[in-house]
């Protein structure tokens, strides 16, 4: 049986984890948020967050996104190829609402699972 945590190995944890995603990502993206993605060594995909404050000012709200978006990726992990992920959050994600931000999600991270055309 799948187990569907988001532990710790589920993470990008150091700046040097962020780093080699920015540096050659794949991006899908939308209005509201891109995600980044990048192939790793591992068994599993990882997330990691980036919500500034400029972007979304409330910290209610930037805790409502990373909260939905950490919910999205822990249902979906065992569908994700093993690759980390940097989701970028845009002024515009706080005005979606939760449904509508789980939809997008599952569109990008269909998009984003896709074998590469390159």
């Amino acid at each position: 049986m799948n187990k569907f945590a988001f532990s710790r190995e589920l993470r990008l944890l150091t700046p040097e984890h962020y780093k080699t995603v920015f540096q050659q990502a794949h991006r899908a993206g939308s209005p509201h948020l891109t995600i980044l993605a990048r192939s790793n060594d591992l068994n599993c995909p990882r997330l990691g967050l980036a919500v500034p404050k400029k972007q979304i000012k409330n910290a209610v709200d930037r805790n409502r996104f990373k909260r939905i978006v950490r919910e999205s990726f822990r249902l979906k992990q065992h569908q994700l190829p093993a690759k980390d992920f940097v989701v970028i959050a845009k002024k515009s994600a706080n005005e979606l609402s939760n449904e509508e931000l789980f939809k997008l999600l599952d569109k990008l991270w269909h998009r984003l699972s896709r074998p590469s055309r390159g």
